[in-house]
């Protein structure tokens, strides 16, 4: 029964922090956008950009 006396305080202030973690992530943007970030992924790149210049071949000492 004195476990209760701890364990209630305890588990009220990491609600608190719980809380508080999720009003300061609100509050930085964090949940502005849920969407772009899942849809590019789907989106192809270009194409690479093509290398100029000489290139050099390395042979190796057989």
């Amino acid at each position: 029964m004195i476990i209760l006396l701890m364990l209630i305080p305890l588990s009220v202030m990491l609600l608190a922090v719980a809380i508080g973690a999720f009003v300061w992530a609100v509050r930085k943007g964090q949940f502005d956008d849920m969407d772009t970030p899942a849809i590019d992924i789907l989106h192809d790149d270009g194409p690479p950009p093509a290398e100029t210049g000489d290139t050099v071949e390395r042979r190796g000492d057989d």
